[in-house]
């Protein structure tokens, strides 16, 4: 039997169900009215983890942006880890947008994490490791009062 139990925080996207959201989003656009002249599309770039929303102008490719946050949700992906960039001019006069999609969790607010661990004062361990949070106990009641706690 093990002498320490533990647990993982992560925050991951899954890059294959934003592919196929992207999909129903460009087919979305292409049938409707406001937006079939937009010459809207979306690129995903899995090695940045990043999408490029291309659109006639700002007003089109914020509107593209919306109808990818809603299938996003529709699907159950999480919107807080898109950040969104600005708006730019690109070549041919046409805008382009960037939103990034945050995979793991943050230094910052994985310290947050754990100093709340730490003044509850639980008899857990908790560590900061590339993108996640463990944490370990050697007993499980402990480790569900910090996952209640998170």
């Amino acid at each position: 039997m093990a002498s320490d139990y533990s647990f993982d925080c992560v925050s991951d996207v899954d890059l294959n169900l934003v592919s196929e959201v992207i999909a129903v989003a460009i087919k979305e656009i292409q049938n409707r009215f406001d937006l079939k002249a937009a010459n809207a599309e979306i690129e995903l770039v899995v090695k940045d983890k990043k999408m490029i929303i291309r659109a006639i102008d700002e007003f089109k490719a914020e509107q593209v942006y919306d109808v990818l946050l809603t299938r996003m949700a529709k699907r159950g992906l999480p919107i807080k880890n898109l950040t969104k960039g600005k708006v730019e001019a690109a070549l041919g006069q046409t805008a382009r947008l960037e939103a990034a999609i945050q995979s793991g969790i943050p230094t910052d607010k994985a310290k947050k994490m754990q100093l709340a661990i730490r003044d509850a004062k639980l008899k857990v361990n908790a560590q900061i490791q590339e993108g996640q949070l463990r944490v370990s106990s050697k007993s499980k009641d402990e480790l569900q009062a910090a996952m209640n706690l998170l």
